[in-house]
Order: C-alpha cells, then sequence, then structure tokens
C-alpha cells in the first residue's frame, strides 16, 4: 500500500483516524507502507510548517512502521508521463506508486486523486482516501485474502 503525503501527514499529525490506523496497523506487521522519497519530504515539510512538535513522532514512525522508501521516478520518466493525472507535480507520486507495483495508494487528495476516476483507470490502482483502504482491507480479510 502506497501512502501520498497527504495521508502520511494525516496518519502522523493526527490522534485517530483511518490514516493513523494504516500507520498502526504497519507497525504492527499487519500492512506494508510504501512511500517515495518525495513524499517523505513533502511530509517532512508539512509536519515543520504546521505541527512541529510533531517532527519527533514523525521520524519515530518511519522507524517503527517499517516503511519501504522507493526512490522517485526519473525525469524522463516523469516528461513521458504527463496527463497520467491532472496535476503535473501528482506525477512522480502515481509513477513511484505504480513502479513499486502496490495494489493501492492511499490519498486525502481529492480534487486530483479521488474525483477523478480516470486517474486509477490510467494506472491500474485502485485509489481511495485512508477509509477506503481500511474498508478494501477489512474486505480482503473478509475473503480471506
Amino acid at each position: 500500500m502506497f501512502m501520498d503525503s497527504s495521508a502520511l501527514f494525516a496518519g502522523v499529525a493526527s490522534p485517530g483516524g483511518a490514516a493513523r490506523a494504516l500507520l498502526v496497523l504497519a507497525e504492527s506487521g499487519l500492512l506494508s507502507l510504501i512511500v517515495s522519497e518525495q513524499v517523505l519530504a513533502e511530509t517532512e515539510r508539512a509536519i515543520l510548517r504546521k505541527v512541529p512538535g510533531a517532527l519527533a513522532h514523525f521520524r519515530e514512525a518511519l522507524t517503527s512502521t517499517h516503511l519501504t522508501v522507493v526512490p522517485d521516478p526519473s525525469p524522463d520518466e516523469v516528461s513521458a508521463h504527463r496527463g497520467i493525472i491532472s496535476d503535473e507535480s501528482d506525477v512522480p507520486i502515481v509513477l513511484a506508486a505504480v513502479k513499486a507495483g502496490v495494489d493501492y495508494l492511499v490519498t486525502h487528495n481529492r480534487s486530483d486523486f479521488l474525483d477523478d476516476p480516470g486517474v486509477a483507470a490510467r494506472t491500474g490502482l485502485r485509489i481511495g482516501s485512508p477509509g477506503d483502504a481500511l474498508a478494501w482491507i477489512r474486505s480482503r480479510a473478509a475473503e480471506g485474502r
């Protein structure tokens, strides 16, 4: 499961909620979370700007959740995939998730990801909010997967 910076930020900065639950599942070894180098940088900047007191918790979460960090796609890869999502700054995020071979991309970014079903269609990714991801995990568990 790939988390973008909006979901990772919510998981670290909020005491509860679905994004936090995903981090707890990863911490307990029940879920593997993947992020890109760009996601880490964006999340750290957002934490420093909005809730600097959570920076230590963020760094602890990086270790305790056993996040896998994948490299950002190359500039050539990004250029070749312009148009995969409306906001070009999100192209590296989508490509990192695709290249990582994840089954789900978790985000709170409604306008660029969640409200545009074309992104999922063009990438083959399931894309949803942290709550959507938890519901998907529950349904897979009920099916015995």
